[in-house]
């Protein structure tokens, strides 16, 4: 436990002073925002604020993470060192696609084929990875089930191995490439998706200890419902590194943001939401705890598919938070309106992550 609180303190900290010194870096280079033409009008004056500041989130949390283990004299697990992996390799896919846009002023970045690549390697060799070194108790950090709160009876090896490999390799990318988009989508307003975020990685950081302290691989504790998982504390310590680095990060994030987070930032969070939920076995639970994300992609698709059949559109604008900006809603308003919608969600997730353990 000492280690969830200096992992998460040392990693605030480190984003709370470190990104004053990226922000003046930045603005040294000229690597400012562009801001699309079709989008509100009262983002033009954001135009040229500097971004790519999802370097700053994931250099904190890395940092974060090790001093907390340092401090307290423990090794690095796989299943932590498998998010953090995951976490960082998408950073770096959307810091190209952050760099590019800058460096062309144009709206795009990597072409899709090469963002799809990037990502897909990253998430191919995680899979896999969360696959193999099982621990004492023959367990991996991952298992081909698919899990709700915990592993449920629903197998993806239901016809072999290897075939199960292959669909849990699909599945998993699927989740990743799922939460990436979700958080990219939700970065739209000045400390929207930070704030989002730290809610949801901090309610991580209960499901950890909770796991944590009904292992079955503590054996003086273990009862029917412990919980398969290898390395629940370990995920622990990443899920508060993470949510202390949003902390820091926030203070200059929030508005008027005089830092964005970029690509960078919205596909490394998404990726570690993602590794979090697949390792931790509570991968449709996220959906409810990361239900204001779930909401933002459903107003996007929703929007999509509605005009391709009709002509016409749902929403002023898609996502969800700039139709709100369309109809006058402020944007502090609208940020912190969708915070208590996020805290509510995590709120049910936590909720229901209890009751199944007490109801058996």
């Amino acid at each position: 436990m000492r280690a969830v609180l200096i992992s998460g303190g040392l990693s605030m900290l480190i984003a709370l002073l470190g990104t004053p010194l990226f922000i003046r870096f930045l603005v040294k280079k000229q690597y400012g925002q562009f801001i699309r033409q079709d989008g509100p009008t009262a983002h033009f004056t954001k135009r040229g604020t500097p971004t790519m500041g999802g370097v700053v989130i994931i250099g904190a949390t890395l940092l974060g993470w090790g001093g907390g283990l340092l401090a307290t004299g423990q090794l690095p697990t796989v299943s932590a060192v498998l998010v953090l992996y995951l976490m960082t390799g998408l950073g770096i896919v959307g810091f190209l696609d952050d760099f590019i846009k800058i460096s062309r002023q144009r709206s795009l970045g990597l072409k899709a084929r090469w963002k799809f690549l990037g990502q897909g390697v990253v998430g191919v060799t995680f899979a896999l990875a969360a696959l193999q070194f099982p621990n004492e108790a023959f367990r991996t950090p991952a298992s081909t089930k698919i899990s709700f709160i915990r592993d449920t009876n629903l197998d993806l090896a239901f016809a072999g191995v290897t075939l199960g490999m292959v669909l849990f390799v699909i599945w998993a990318n699927f989740l990743i490439t799922a939460w990436s988009n979700a958080v990219n989508l939700t970065d739209g307003l000045d400390g929207l998706a930070t704030g989002v975020s730290l809610i949801v990685f901090g309610s991580y950081v209960l499901v950890g200890v909770w796991q944590f302290n009904q292992s079955c691989q503590l054996l003086s504790s273990a009862g029917p419902r412990c919980y398969e998982v290898r390395d629940p504390m370990s995920l622990a310590v990443v899920a508060a590194s993470i949510t202390g680095a949003c902390f820091g990060f926030l203070w200059w994030n929030a508005s008027p943001a005089q830092i964005f987070m970029g690509d960078t930032g919205s596909l490394a969070l998404g990726g570690a939401l993602a590794g979090l939920s697949i390792l931790s076995r509570t991968e449709i639970l996220a959906a409810i705890i990361g239900g204001l994300f779930v909401l933002i992609v459903l107003s996007d698709v929703i929007q999509i598919g509605f005009f391709k059949m009709t002509g016409k559109r749902v929403f002023k604008m898609a996502p969800l938070h700039h139709h709100f900006e369309l109809s006058g809603w402020g944007e502090v308003t609208i940020v912190i309106r969708f915070w208590i919608v996020a805290g509510l969600f995590v709120a049910l997730g936590i909720g229901v992550f209890y009751a199944e353990w007490v109801t058996g």
